[in-house]
């Protein structure tokens, strides 16, 4: 392949949290050097970054489905494809198919079904989906019910060395539930559960994990009591990490007034003590990931009375342009924002990429991170633009991406 000379780039290695001034030079697939007057070979094409920002690609640690359009809009490089597809991927042959769904343009990262047909019942076949190209296992949309199996299947994954993923609500609590709890949900006559649905699934999941030595990740925590009891696991010593999406550090449950189906989430949106709680494990390091949660839903899914219509919204598209409003607020810094998206899902699922070193993966996002646009649902790319910041003002704007080397953008 042809080798690319980006030059004069602001460098942002997530891994490190250094930043620097230089240039960048792709050869072969790889990054082969970089640093200040970089010599360009003679067939190579050169880019002019103008100070812009140069990382590595995203790694979006949770999707639920494959839109390449839409990753590649928002600068990711990687995704990990939660189970929940048709059929769910509790085989190895399922899972190989969808490691294959994002070529040429995207990784996918497949994570295997921890339960057959997702149902929380039997085991699957952990063993030969990580020999098909899984990278962890997840419970899916829903959490595991019954302890005992959950206990199974975290001795089981920790016999494999595989991650965990966890979704932290109880569903005895949350069945038929579409908001939380509390007055807003009261006013709007929507059936509701408390907000302590997840903090009782987290203590749950953590006992068991630290019972069988497992390692355990939840997919989105997104209350206060979640985010604290994560924070005290972490401090005594507990092999278990945490994501959140966009949606809990922006937005809370004031965004369901006028029953906006778009604000249609799971977890439901929380209050603004639970948002601002979600903002300080962010800033802290607690929550180590900032995922899209991408889950387009159709016209048909999303025009619905609020009870009535699918949870879910696309993220990719606007995950780097949302977590950038998080550095502007001053809550992070550049370098934090991007190990949340790149370096830290690379370092918990063993995955390649998140860091600007030689001889890594040329997976590489320019950026301007003072480009000004506005979210439009109507114009994201992708399979579906179904998003509750629709008409938010945002800056950040993918300039250039590569996968592999290869140009995307």
């Amino acid at each position: 392949m042809r080798p690319i000379l980006i030059r004069n780039a602001l460098l942002v290695d997530p891994a490190t949290g250094k930043e620097q001034a230089g240039d960048l030079l792709v050869a072969e697939r790889a990054i082969a050097d970089f640093g200040h007057g970089l010599a360009a070979p003679a067939e190579a094409e050169i880019v002019e970054a103008d100070g812009q920002v140069l990382a590595p690609g995203l790694i979006d640690a949770t999707v639920f489905r494959t839109d390449v359009a839409a990753a590649v809009a928002g600068g990711i490089t990687s995704v990990l494809l939660m189970p929940d597809q048709s059929p769910p991927l509790d085989d190895p042959a399922l899972v190989e198919r969808a490691e294959r769904l994002g070529k040429p343009r995207l990784w996918v990262r497949p994570l295997a079904a921890a339960t057959r047909g997702l149902k929380g019942r039997e085991l699957a076949e952990l063993s030969l989906m990580k020999e098909a190209g899984a990278v962890g296992v997840a419970t899916g949309r829903a959490a595991i019910a019954d302890a005992q199996v959950m206990l199974r299947l975290l001795r089981y994954a920790a016999g494999l060395g595989l991650v965990v993923v966890s979704h932290a609500e109880c569903p005895f609590l949350t069945a038929g539930a579409v908001a939380t709890e509390g007055e807003h949900a009261t006013r709007l006559g929507l059936a509701s559960a408390p907000a302590g649905a997840e903090a009782l699934q987290i203590a749950r999941d953590l006992r068991l994990a630290e019972e069988a030595g497992a390692a355990l990740h939840f997919a989105c925590v997104s209350t206060a009591e979640g985010v604290e009891l994560v924070r005290r696991a972490q401090a005594r010593g507990a092999d278990v990490t945490a994501g959140t999406a966009p949606a809990y550090a922006l937005l809370s449950e004031t965004a369901l007034i006028g029953y906006r189906s778009f604000a249609r989430l799971s977890p439901p949106l929380r209050s603004e003590a639970d948002r601002e709680a979600v903002r300080a494990g962010l800033a802290d390091g607690t929550i180590s990931m900032l995922v899209s949660r991408h889950d387009p839903r159709t016209e048909e899914e999303k025009r619905l009375p609020f009870a009535d219509a699918e949870p879910g919204a696309a993220g990719c598209a606007t995950l780097l342009a949302l977590g950038l409003s998080l550095v502007h607020d001053g809550l992070l810094s550049r370098a934090q924002l991007l190990a949340l998206l790149s370096a830290n899902p690379a370092r918990r699922f063993g995955l390649p990429g998140g860091a600007l070193e030689r001889g890594a993966p040329a997976d590489l996002l320019l950026f301007d991170s003072g480009s000004p646009w506005r979210i439009d649902a109507d114009d994201l790319p992708g399979l579906a633009g179904n998003t509750p910041f629709d008409g938010l003002p945002v800056q950040g704007r993918v300039r250039l991406l590569l996968k592999g080397g290869e140009r995307l953008i």
